[in-house]
């Protein structure tokens, strides 16, 4: 008789992430997750008891791969900190991976324990930001503002529905990117 194949946990958690970066918390739902992945809802509580237990490991989820698995990459890919930097920010603005991040941020508003998740994944990133930066800017309060620009550049500019007269989006964010590094 052959082995019953089982949905993994991680597509439980992977499509429910998709599904909070759509429609919210109130989207992450077991019978929608189990029809978008083709199964019948029983699988799921092979793996979690119940849907907190699916958003709590969301959330470690996106913890893990917005701090320590992006890091990890940035690090392993080398160059000099203004290239960690650079890559750093396209491996946040990658994939899904943004939408899932403005969609934590959002379900932060509602949520006190989120809230303080996403403030321990913002520290732990403007850690990263401020080493980064201090490589070669030698004045701490420079370091911090860089840090703290170069994080409201990345995640502030989607929230900004301002024209940016014959340029593009792109190439504004570019621009104030390249002024922040001192690339000018």
């Amino acid at each position: 008789m052959p082995a019953v194949l089982r949905t993994p946990r991680s597509s439980w958690i992977e499509q429910g992430l998709k599904a909070l970066a759509v429609g919210g918390p109130d989207a992450v739902r077991v019978e929608a997750l189990a029809q978008a992945l083709g199964v019948t809802k029983g699988g799921f509580y092979g793996h979690f008891p119940d849907r907190k237990a699916l958003l709590a490991a969301m959330l470690d989820h996106w913890e893990r791969q917005s701090v320590a698995d992006m890091r990890a990459q940035v690090e392993r890919e080398g160059g000099d900190a203004r290239a960690k930097i650079r890559r750093a920010g396209m491996l946040t603005r990658a994939g899904d991976h943004l939408h899932i991040d403005l969609a934590m941020r959002d379900w932060a508003r509602r949520d006190p324990a989120v809230a303080e998740r996403v403030r321990r994944v913002d520290n732990q990133r403007m850690d990263y930001l401020r080493e980064l930066f201090g490589t070669f800017c030698s004045d701490p309060d420079e370091v911090e503002a860089r840090s703290m620009l170069a994080f409201c550049l990345l995640v502030g500019s989607h929230f900004l529905a301002a024209d940016h007269g014959p340029r593009t989006r792109s190439e504004v964010v570019e621009r104030a990117g390249s002024l922040l590094l001192g690339d000018t």
